[in-house]
């Protein structure tokens, strides 16, 4: 039986050769996002870290919890503390540094890189006794040596364009600078080769901006040959000023990135991992369906085989060997391929400003593991029925000529099961639509009516099949005998086509669902950042530890068109054990740049220790106007307790809460700034005038946006676009591997009607005649497939969008008709596309030899 199995496969390699490459895709698809997401982690990992390589110990200033900004500048890392620790036994080596944050401005006066903010790095360029800084050696120009000098490391100067001589305009936490380029330099610190940015600055000037003149933000140690990190960093807490510094060993501090960087690339591994699961499933449709018409096909060796006394187990072991050895090729062809697609993934993900980390492969046990596992695993679990069906051979099955139908018994059992399924997958739908929000347990509950509803559709689709083709085939039929051979031939075995059918269901289902869900939350995001604006523009900091100079506010209120420019200021509001967002702003002149609707009390009576909530604030910790809460504000040290003077609807501008501007700014982290301009401009002032006008007000300073209402329901829906983007395209496997399934049955079809054909071709049927058969046939299953798929995924879709309205005040379901077309369309190009090469084979045979076959 070993060596029939052996032949089998050798003698059926056509037959085979769809379903390899159907699992070797799945196996590349699983195998590939695995070494993606372990990849990605790890650059991540090194784009997050700073690097400490020939760093012992670190010392760093020790601010006092209850300073002020400008206390925590006055530290005691100075010229003299670091001879002091040279002269520590031990210490080989002292690196003084000086380490912020700037963001530069490209050639085009765009923002460079500024969505890696944690990643756009500033320093000092410290040389040591032969003139040079070690850690930024000199590719081109030379070192900054005043305050109007710029260096900048050689993939930062590529990105923007810069070559030594430019202007470079840049911001580190206030207004725009502009500094001449003098040197480009190389650096070996991952943030910024994994895509960040790094701008250099003399000594004197990065103390000014990061610390204080004569000061340091650290200083690096190097521990001598056989002393080890703690003995060192104990050494020098000794000689530490208790209150004003502190030593941290490397160790210690790469242990602390590791848990952030974990916690950021946590989610790397389960989006793609998702899709891989979707691609297997459909891709074990694929293979059953196979294995299916390979028994059936042998239906007469397996009785033969059972005949001359082979058993029942034999028969099966003998299938499930060439599903394994199926699989195996499949294994060991599809990951080299899946390395493929994690190289490419970086790319195909990244944009010219928002690049992903990109880094060498990671390839460890489990992506290999699960190559195996996936390619021969699956592969058996889904030749299991097959293996079965062909134990149940009989030996007089060899004087028989077709296969025999499926019992009456048979097709009421699953009609029952499809319909016991179909009742509780309703019923799961429609106990979702009653949850008021998209907590873990919901989702989770959604996404098992959903499976129980595809589950529902695939049990019965043999049953199904019949309805639906004869309906849909009374289109087929207008093109005469052809039409009705192609709907005669899908009707020939229901249960075929149902498995065909299946894999580009659920294709369809999945993108159907996810293109009514994105629609109608897209809406939702439009809907929801446009109605609770009133001004024309908003300029906006990146964050509420960066600022707006005051002379650019008044600038921009002084611009031609503006009619009113309120300033808020932006700050963290600690309630209830949660972090929220509080915006600071003088009631005077609200009205006029936001739209805020007050289920009760007003924003007129804020002040010191009155702020107003948005309803989801208020309806987390019961509050009400009139009502009392304890919350800290932004960078104060203790709690208050703040009356409640309004609750407003949620507002996206508005954020979290609302207090008086003075005293948000006075407990701000940037004190006495503010963090974003609401501007309202005249009729006909919303134009690109106005808008460089405004920019120019504020220097072209790349750590502002300005952006107009159109700008900002882009920017809100951006993320929920380009996810969308990801999932069409990672599901884009799926309608693969549904083409293949399609293509393999047809192409057996026309190996089992080899005979048909040619006395279809000996009584005057041309070979266009065949062809368009063929193709009808195809597009009849893909149908069949769409139509059930476009039920299934609209009924999902419906479920699941109610979980979106509780967590989302303004959504409500509307269908895209339009892409549901598109979808509906592309389905039915699979299924042409796939009746090429079975159409142009059956075409192709010769009339004689066709009836002289089998």
């Amino acid at each position: 039986m070993l060596r029939t199995a052996l032949r089998n496969v050798l003698a059926h390699k056509a037959r085979l050769a769809m379903t390899v490459l159907a699992v070797c895709l799945g196996v590349a698809f699983v195998s590939g996002t695995l070494v993606f997401a372990d990849s990605s982690a790890a650059a991540h990992r090194a784009a997050a870290s700073k690097g400490f390589a020939d760093t012992s110990v670190t010392v760093t200033p020790k601010y006092s919890p209850a300073g002020s900004a400008d206390d925590q500048r006055t530290t005691g890392l100075d010229d003299a503390l670091a001879r002091k620790l040279a002269a520590v036994p031990g210490v080989a080596a002292v690196r003084p540094s000086v380490d912020g944050s700037a963001t530069l401005a490209a050639a085009d006066g765009s923002p460079l890189r500024a969505g890696k903010t944690w990643a756009n790095l500033a320093a000092a360029y410290v040389p040591g006794k032969d003139g040079t800084d070690g850690r930024h050696p000199l590719v081109e120009g030379r070192a900054p040596a005043d305050g109007d000098e710029l260096a900048v490391d050689s993939g930062t100067a590529a990105a923007g364009k810069f070559r030594v001589g430019d202007t470079v305009s840049l911001a580190t936490d206030g207004p725009v600078m502009r500094k001449r380029l003098v040197g480009i330099v190389r650096t070996d610190d991952p943030r910024v080769n994994a895509g960040g940015t790094l701008a250099l600055f003399d000594k004197a000037t990065a103390q000014e901006l990061f610390a204080a003149p004569g000061l340091y933000t650290g200083i690096d140690l190097t521990a001598a040959a056989g002393t080890g990190q703690s003995e060192l960093a104990a050494r020098v807490t000794a000689v530490l000023p208790a209150d004003r510094a502190e030593a941290t060993t490397a160790d210690a501090l790469a242990a602390q990135q590791t848990v952030l960087v974990d916690t950021l690339t946590r989610g790397y591994a389960k989006l793609p991992l998702v899709f891989a699961g979707v691609s297997l499933f459909i891709g074990s449709f694929l293979i059953v369906n196979t294995f299916t018409m390979l028994v059936t096909r042998r239906t007469r060796e397996i009785a033969m085989l059972r005949a001359i006394g082979a058993s029942r187990r034999q028969v099966a072991r003998s299938v499930l060997l060439e599903a394994a050895l199926t699989g195996l090729v499949s294994s060991v062809a599809g990951f080299p391929l899946g390395l493929g697609i994690a190289s490419v993934l970086p790319r195909l993900l990244s944009t010219a400003q928002q690049t992903l980390p990109d880094g060498p492969l990671v390839i460890g046990a489990r992506p290999v593991a699960a190559a195996l596992a996936v390619g021969v695993g699956v592969t058996v679990l889904a030749a299991w029925l097959p293996s079965r069906r062909a134990a149940r051979v009989a030996p007089v099955e060899a004087m028989r000529g077709a296969e025999q139908p499926p019992s009456a018994a048979r097709s009421r059992l699953r009609g029952a099961v499809g319909l016991v399924l179909l009742v509780l997958g309703a019923g799961l739908l429609v106990s979702v639509t009653g949850a008021k929000d998209a907590s873990v347990e919901n989702l989770q509950d959604a996404m098992v009516a959903c499976g129980v509803l595809v589950a529902a559709l695939i049990v019965p689709a043999p049953l199904l099949a019949g309805p639906v083709i004869r309906l849909t085939g009374r289109l087929t039929g207008r093109f005469g005998v052809v039409g009705h051979l192609a709907r005669e031939n899908a009707l020939r075995d229901p249960r075929r086509t149902a498995a065909t059918a299946a894999t580009l269901m659920i294709s369809t289902a999945l993108v159907a669902g996810l293109a009514v869900i994105g629609n109608s939350t897209g809406r939702a995001l439009d809907r929801q950042a446009a109605d609770g604006l009133g001004a024309d523009y908003v300029i906006a900091a990146g964050s509420p530890t960066t600022g707006i100079d005051p002379a650019a506010v008044r600038r921009v209120g002084e611009t031609a068109g503006v009619r009113t420019a309120v300033a808020v200021a932006d700050s963290t509001l600690f309630v209830g054990g949660g972090v929220r967002e509080i915006s600071g702003v003088d009631p005077a002149g609200l009205d006029a740049v936001l739209e805020l609707d007050f289920t009760s009390g007003s924003a007129k009576d804020l002040g010191p220790g009155r702020i107003a909530v948005s309803s989801t604030l208020a309806k987390e910790h019961g509050l009400s106007a009139g009502g009392h809460v304890n919350a800290r504000m932004g960078r104060a040290q203790e709690f208050r307790q703040y009356t409640v003077v309004g609750v407003y609807r949620d507002n996206p501008v508005a954020r979290d809460a609302l207090g008086a501007r003075a005293e948000v700014q006075e407990n701000g982290f940037l004190a006495g700034s503010v963090q974003r301009v609401l501007v309202r401009t005249g009729p006909g002032g919303v134009s690109d005038s106005t808008e460089l006008a405004l920019r120019a007000a504020v220097g072209n300073n790349p750590l502002l946006k300005v952006q107009d209402r159109e700008a900002l329901v882009h920017e809100a829906a951006g993320g929920l676009g380009d996810l969308l983007t990801l999932m069409y395209g990672l599901l884009a496997i799926g309608t693969a591997i549904s083409a293949l399934g399609i293509v393999n049955t047809l192409a057996m079809s026309v190996a089992e009607r080899t005979r048909e054909i040619g006395v279809l071709r000996a009584i005057g049927m041309d070979r266009a005649g065949i062809r368009r058969m063929i193709r009808l046939e195809a597009l009849t299953v893909a149908a069949f497939g769409t139509l059930l798929g476009l039920a299934a995924g609209v009924s999902g879709a419906w479920a699941v969008g109610s979980l979106a309205a509780g967590a989302m005040e303004r959504y409500e379901l509307v269908v895209p008709w339009g892409t549901l077309l598109l979808v509906c369309l592309a389905s039915l190009a699979v299924g042409a596309a796939a009746a090429i090469v079975p159409a142009r084979r059956a075409a192709a045979l010769s009339p004689l030899r066709a009836v002289a076959t089998a």
